[in-house]
């Protein structure tokens, strides 16, 4: 099975890498959804923020569907890629490391790469493999897209695909890629698809626009927040298991601060494991979260540098309020200073496309919130 592999390290609260079954918290019904649809020959469209444990549920479900089934499970991040040939360079480096040079897939899967005289090598610290394919027409790189595609499919177990961050193909010069890939897509009868992205807007669209190739071509599974008596009990278990004692008054604080959001959480607890303490009190959380905020002022910082002094006033009042359902409420222009509707509307819409803010949509209506949580409880305590 594939797995991005952390270094050891005895904190069993991981912010990166692949996490083992015994340190990941919950997300059952997501994990029986992929499954269901998996078995039923079902594509998803997984839609989630960034950092709230997208990537994590995928090599978690990719652990489960390894004890279930003789599938296979490829995952390719194409955030990174800026055309089509970043795309297919992506793809074909995902697919090598999952059917290395040694076995029979990877032996086929080498010889058809040696039909479109790629430059094949290793990278020589992480030994991951780099490929770069020289084409002489749009057409030939067309077809080596479809090759791979038709790889896959052609195998004798059947294979499941998550491309992470999918959104990006909207943004390729390459103007026909959705079109290209749902083309290809679509006769594949052993591959299924986990289309996954944390840009909302971009991804809903894509799929739900009648105009758009992808329209109704999947199913969607939206990752929300974990349960808070789950994480709770999940956070006790996991301190209590390290013999750290630790009160339910102070693990709800801890969520309540991170507001359950998974990176920021699973961010609070390291850093709180990290103090050494055999009693952790609500200073000690305290204290690891202005430690986090220290650390992270350099990033603030930059962000300062990079927008305009109005911007910056936006970001600071939406901190404030936590989180905002009118941006254009009078009360809040006035009390916070911010000029006109139309103002509040130009600058909401250009942070929403910076991702400094989220916009989430709910049965209740639109929310807004600064989509760094951490940038956010900086803001609210420097101004």
């Amino acid at each position: 099975m594939q797995k991005n592999y952390t270094m050891n390290t005895n904190n069993p609260f991981l912010i990166k890498g692949y996490i083992p079954s015994n340190l990941f918290c919950d997300r059952h019904n997501e994990t029986m959804e992929l499954y269901g649809n998996v078995e039923n020959g079902i594509d998803t469209t997984l839609i989630s923020p960034r950092r709230m444990g997208k990537t994590g549920l995928i090599f978690h479900f990719f652990e489960y569907l390894d004890t279930k089934t003789d599938k296979e499970a490829i995952y390719v991040d194409i955030y990174s890629a800026r055309s089509l040939n970043d795309f297919i360079k992506l793809l074909a480096e995902a697919t090598l490391r999952k059917f290395p040079e040694k076995t029979s897939i990877g032996k086929r899967f080498l010889t058809l790469l040696k039909g479109l005289r790629p430059l094949v090598g290793y990278d020589a610290i992480s030994g991951e493999p780099q490929i770069q394919i020289a084409y002489q027409s749009a057409q030939e790189k067309e077809y080596t897209l479809q090759g791979l595609l038709q790889f896959l499919d052609r195998q004798s177990v059947p294979i499941v695909l998550a491309i992470d961050e999918f959104q990006q193909i909207t943004q390729f010069p390459e103007q026909n890629t959705e079109a290209l890939l749902r083309t290809y897509i679509q006769p594949l009868k052993n591959v299924r698809f986990i289309f996954c992205g944390s840009r909302k807007d971009m991804m809903t669209a894509m799929f739900s626009n009648v105009k758009r190739p992808f329209f109704s071509s999947t199913q969607y599974l939206t990752l929300d927040k974990i349960d808070h008596h789950v994480y709770a009990t999940f956070i006790q278990k996991i301190f209590a298991k390290n013999k750290i004692q630790i009160a339910p008054s102070t693990v709800d604080f801890i969520l309540t601060w991170t507001k359950r959001h998974t990176f920021f959480t699973q961010s609070v607890c390291n850093m709180v494991y990290q103090m050494g303490k055999k009693r952790v009190t609500i200073d000690h959380v305290k204290k690891a979260c202005f430690d986090l905020l220290k650390r992270n002022e350099p990033v603030f910082f930059q962000y300062r540098q990079l927008l305009t002094p109005a911007q910056w006033n936006f970001l600071i009042a939406i901190a404030k309020e936590g989180e905002i359902k009118q941006l254009t409420a009078k009360k809040f222009l006035g009390q916070y200073n911010l000029g006109t509707p139309s103002d509040a509307r130009r600058i909401s819409k250009s942070l929403v496309e910076k991702e400094l803010i989220l916009e989430t949509h709910t049965k209740e209506g639109t929310m807004y919130q600064v989509y760094d949580l951490f940038l956010s409880r900086w803001l609210e305590s420097e101004y």
